[in-house]
């Protein structure tokens, strides 16, 4: 099998493709890897490391979104649930199924109401993995434990849990391994039509710039979409974005079971809190207006107000602004004109918009990580289509997304026939610990669950090397430079993994001063063998 381009390969000077991707998000990832799977020649450009911004700060969830059958987003909520299981196939490292619990407040809403919208969640789309829902008696139900005494009744149902920054990385892996190229920290600073293609002058962050040509130009640019329209390409952009921040916080683990909740506000919002990172629990999101620069975001002391009072009025043990350990914010790009709407009622589908007078443009607009791979599909036969590229099954052009395996999700080779993802990452995690009983557990444990099948890639070199911070070894961190385009400390820690959560400042800068030591001087030679 290839493996994804090194650096010496993902920057080379000049050169033309097919399709010009700008974005480095779920959306901009998973077009490239579904036009690449498909024939085409891609490049993916994103101007600072892949899941960098949005796609990183979401609540972690593949979800059909129980919330918007109130708004009567019936569509956008069918699609999203077909989509679930699909995606829990794909990547049962990565991912997993996980039941959530919504005590009951009679003066939220009644308890019909709610039978009634679980019953449409149930029914909206096949599923074959995720049990249905029931009523819980929370009195007698672990789920119970942690709440008020006043929350006796509550309903249980399925969605799914997922590592939202691997899911782009994966997406990104899968597309190189195609034929694309993946060129982070690479603006696309000018991009214009002539004759029947783009040109487009890409800027490296050491500041040089080289020119591209592509028949297509594919703007995933999240909430720089507009920006990018008017500021890069000098054209009007045709649809109106709303950009909301969502912030989480993260506090030290209110309860023990593995079961998520779903609470309803007194304002008709809900917010989630999640097992997470085995130690703690996770707790979001806000919807905030965002007015300042789109790539400075940062939680304020109200959404931690916000959310600590909305958590407290479910839980025994008040959740207080103290307990919280670690913050992350996001603008989420909707469909929507500022101001018009209550920002949580404002619609989570997408939108794709195609300019085809003269070399054609795509554009997306809104989209939620758990509809990416559909929203790829469609994005990619509506390309394919202007392109002249035929779509016959099994050949060029043609969809095939549906039930491929990302990139360590196929784990035949060390489980046999796969039965259910949850039970098969069980099986593959028997599998590793037979293979390579030397590994700790721990870590065996988190490589299992973040690298999959591919976790002998690790080990190429025969040895994990020096332990660079507790649980962090030369090994790992020589892969993630190689294969998934990791170039710093925070790429290591915050993204490709949670690890800076389990560290002191101390163990963090120590990591860092071995990036920025054993990584700057190769990506100085690359820079210099480039020019």
């Amino acid at each position: 099998m290839n493996h994804p381009q090194t650096p010496s390969s993902s920057s080379p000077a000049g050169g033309a493709c097919d399709v010009l991707v700008v974005g480095g998000g779920i959306n901009g990832a998973g077009i490239a890897r579904d036009l690449a799977g498909r024939g085409l020649s891609v490049l993916l450009a994103e101007q600072d490391d892949l899941a960098s911004h949005t796609s990183s700060a979401s609540t972690k969830l593949i979800h059909g979104g129980l919330r918007y059958l109130e708004y009567h987003e019936f569509s956008l909520v069918r699609k999203a649930l077909a989509e679930r299981e699909a995606l829990l196939r794909s990547a049962p490292h990565i991912m997993r199924p996980l039941r959530f619990v919504m005590p009951h407040d009679p003066a939220m809403r009644p308890a019909w109401m709610i039978r009634a919208g679980l019953f449409l969640y149930d029914h909206l789309a096949r599923r074959e993995i995720l049990p249905a829902s029931r009523a819980v008696d929370l009195r007698r139900h672990a789920a119970g434990v942690p709440l008020k005494p006043e929350f006796r009744r509550g309903f249980v149902y399925s969605d799914g849990w997922v590592d939202d920054a691997r899911l782009v990385v994966l997406a990104a892996i899968d597309a190189a391994e195609r034929g694309a190229r993946i060129a982070t920290r690479c603006r696309v600073v000018r991009v214009a039509r002539v004759g029947a293609r783009w040109s487009a002058t890409l800027q490296h962050r050491d500041g040089r710039e080289e020119t591209v040509t592509a028949r297509a130009l594919v703007n995933a640019a999240g909430p720089w979409a507009s920006q990018f329209l008017r500021e890069h390409a000098h054209l009007p952009e045709a649809r109106s974005l709303r950009l909301v921040k969502g912030s989480h916080i993260v506090v030290p683990r209110l309860f023990e079971h593995d079961h998520a909740y779903i609470f309803q506000n007194p304002d008709r919002r809900i917010i989630f809190a999640i097992p997470y990172e085995r130690d703690y629990t996770l707790i979001g999101t806000t919807d905030v207006e965002h007015h300042g620069p789109i790539g400075e975001v940062r939680i304020d002391a109200d959404e931690i107000g916000y959310l600590c009072a909305q958590a407290s009025r479910y839980f025994a043990q008040p959740v207080q602004p103290q307990d919280v350990v670690w913050t992350y914010s996001g603008v989420r790009p909707l469909l929507g004109n500022e101001g018009e709407d209550d920002a949580a009622a404002v619609t989570r589908d997408y939108e794709l918009e195609l300019r085809d007078d003269g070399a054609p443009l795509l554009s997306v607009w809104g989209g939620k990580i758990t509809t990416f791979r559909k929203l790829a599909e469609e994005a990619a036969d509506r390309l394919c289509g202007v392109l002249g590229v035929p779509g016959v099954s099994g050949q060029q052009g043609a969809a095939w997304t549906v039930d491929a395996p990302l990139p360590g999700g196929d784990l035949r080779e060390w489980i046999g026939a796969p039965q259910r993802p949850d039970v098969d990452l069980q099986r593959f995690e028997q599998a590793l610990a037979r293979r390579h009983p030397q590994l700790p557990e721990a870590l065996r444990g988190r490589w299992a669950r973040a690298y999959g099948s591919r976790v002998d890639l690790l080990l190429e070199a025969g040895t994990l090397g020096a332990e660079v911070a507790p649980g962090l070894h030369e090994a790992e961190l020589d892969y993630l430079h190689r294969h998934e385009w990791a170039r710093s400390a925070d790429d290591v820690l915050w993204r490709r993994s949670k690890l800076g959560l389990h560290m002191d400042e101390a163990a963090r800068e120590q990591v860092a001063r071995w990036c920025e030591t054993r990584w700057q001087g190769a990506e100085n030679g690359l820079e210099q063998a480039a020019r």
